[in-house]
């Protein structure tokens, strides 16, 4: 892979940190790295983003997490959150549906949860999290619907939490699936850049992943 492909790769990446261990110094090395490398944002914990928007002096986007990572607190709940994270300075929102709702049918209040989260937003971007791995087929097809119905920008594959990650396939399928307006983001155990180019190939737009600026640092960028 040429250097071209690789920083393509780059300008695309969420360079991800939510570890539930997660320090001060280790955000720092994010954002550190995010402004050399060109990534498209830092993904860090609600916790840091006021202090990184200060630390990074308007170097990187930053992007925080709502409702993460099981997704089944209130809808208030993550109003609050996302209301909360824009004030501290995020620029971009990554929200967990209610997978319990979907499953049990409330396909309502998932729509209007969106929503809300998304007027909550303004003009922020917004990328709503499935969690495809815990999806049927047929729920896959209707999440991108009420994803593309409630007006969110991204439809992200997963927390990287769950049991399994993006693939190919759901990418894809996604890609297909939702509307003209709505993006696709890929996330969950994308280690390499080979692998990120397949999902970018599929139809990703983002890619979420905390191992690819190491991984172009080892391909001698």
């Amino acid at each position: 892979m040429n250097e071209k492909e690789i920083r393509n790769i780059l300008a695309r990446c969420d360079h991800t940190l939510l570890s539930v261990t997660a320090t001060r110094a280790e955000t720092d090395a994010l954002i550190d790295e995010a402004a050399e490398y060109g990534v498209a944002s830092v993904c860090i914990p609600p916790y840091y983003v006021k202090y990184a928007s200060e630390y990074s002096a308007g170097r990187v986007t930053v992007c925080t997490v709502v409702g993460f990572p099981n997704g089944y607190c209130t809808s208030d709940v993550k109003v609050a959150e996302a209301r909360a994270a824009i004030a501290d300075g995020a620029d971009e929102i990554d929200m967990v549906i209610n997978i319990c709702a979907l499953k049990s049918g409330d396909t309502g209040y998932v729509k209007e949860e969106i929503a809300a989260v998304k007027k909550a937003c303004g003009d922020k971007i917004l990328k709503v999290i499935v969690e495809a791995a815990l999806l049927t087929e047929e729920e896959k097809l209707l999440v991108c619907d009420l994803v593309t119905e409630a007006g969110a920008d991204y439809i992200k594959t997963s927390t990287g939490f769950a049991k399994g990650g993006a693939t190919v396939e759901d990418v894809a399928l996604f890609r297909k699936r939702v509307g003209e307006n709505v993006r696709v983001k890929a996330a969950g155990g994308i280690r390499t850049l080979e692998a990120a180019q397949a999902m970018i190939e599929a139809g990703a737009d983002r890619i979420g992943a905390s191992a690819l600026v190491r991984a172009a640092k080892e391909a001698g960028l």
